[in-house]
């Protein structure tokens, strides 16, 4: 699916023009009730304003399907002029300043001749409101920029192993054909990972284990084989192969707990008939394989992308210790055309994902 851009829409005529007077004059004296749901103004000490309410009676929904309108004619003074220049009728432009006032209970506009000029509160009221149209302007142009087919955005996390050889190579031969396309990464483990994505601040994520929840979609994308590594001076260290079992009593460093590496070594080594003794949790494999290497204990561990002198890594014969990668999204969600070419992409190197 293509996404074109198309130039600025024009103003369609709403609601207003069912229940509006047909004079553009100044509204009552008296002030309305002030919609429910909306601050008043701050006094000292006080927090912040609260985010605009969804409820249908707050200022934000009251206000809102007329604030282009009010601004269209303040900039020309004129409401036929702002009327042609929206595209909609005068007299329904005329009526929606006027439910815009008497929603306000305040005059935005003096009638001089055949033009308008803002009053006080007027000019007041069109700074706010330009700014709020600006926020509006630019919130559009950056979600439609994300999603554009050739330049858009694709926010995809991954694991902290990934990180120095899998991503980069994908994303490098992603961008051969895409080269165009934005990624916004992050790394993380995959617990993490998958509540940033619920939180809508990702799209997809490559992890491990491959996550089985009702909200999330999934695929297994490869394998990868975990490695007992030892100090090089370890009784084991001349060894290339070892059952898991014959390091029972071996003291262990392992990342903490939640990420997936570590339930995955807690249930290989349960599986080989033990429990293993933890001297140290950690969040980078590096680090516990430099710990390796200090002598601090053994550990269960991907390959590493280069190889690091002072420890040995031994191929783990049973229970047969590997780790499932894949690709997680939310289920039901929409995909914009650079997501969907990156899903696409992903799932195309099955088996294939990992340097060799």
């Amino acid at each position: 699916m293509v996404h074109e851009h198309s130039s600025r829409p024009r103003l369609s005529r709403n609601s207003d023009e069912q229940d509006m007077d047909h004079t553009f004059a100044r509204p009552p004296g008296n002030t309305p009730a002030r919609p429910t749901g909306t601050p008043t103004g701050n006094l000292p000490g006080t927090p912040p304003p609260r985010i605009a309410e969804l409820d249908p009676e707050s200022w934000s929904a009251v206000l809102a399907p007329r604030l282009a309108s009010f601004a269209g004619v303040a900039r020309h003074e004129h409401v036929t002029r702002a009327a042609r220049d929206m595209g909609v009728p005068q007299s329904t432009l005329s009526r929606a300043m006027v439910r815009l006032e008497q929603d306000l209970g305040v005059a935005l506009f003096a009638r001089i001749g055949r033009t308008v000029a803002l009053t006080p509160a007027g000019r007041t009221f069109l700074a706010s409101v330009e700014r709020a149209l600006g926020e509006v302007e630019r919130a559009a142009e950056s979600v439609r920029a994300d999603a554009d087919p050739a330049s858009g955005k694709v926010a995809f996390g991954f694991l902290h192993t990934m990180g120095s050889e899998t991503v980069p190579g994908l994303i490098r031969a992603f961008r051969a054909d895409h080269p165009r396309v934005r990624f916004q990464l992050v790394q993380n483990y995959g617990e993490a990972m998958i509540e940033r994505m619920r939180a809508g601040e990702l799209d997809l994520c490559l992890t491990s284990p491959v996550p089985d929840a009702p909200d999330l979609a999934a695929r297994r994308l490869d394998e990868q084989r975990l490695r007992l590594v030892v100090p090089d001076d370890h009784r084991l260290a001349r060894r290339r192969r070892v059952r898991l079992a014959e390091a029972a009593d071996e003291t262990f460093v392992t990342l903490e707990p939640g990420y997936g590496l570590r339930r995955i070594t807690d249930d290989l080594c349960a599986e080989a008939g033990f429990r293993p003794r933890v001297a140290f949790e950690g969040e980078e494999a590096e680090t516990l394989r430099g710990l390796v290497a200090a002598g601090l204990g053994v550990a269960l561990l991907p390959p590493p992308a280069v190889a690091r002198p002072g420890v040995v890594e031994l191929t783990v014969t049973a229970p047969r210790a590997v780790r499932e990668i894949g690709v997680a999204w939310l289920e039901g969600h929409p995909d914009t055309p650079p997501v969907a070419a990156f899903k696409r992409f992903l799932l195309s190197r099955r088996g294939q994902l990992l340097p060799d």
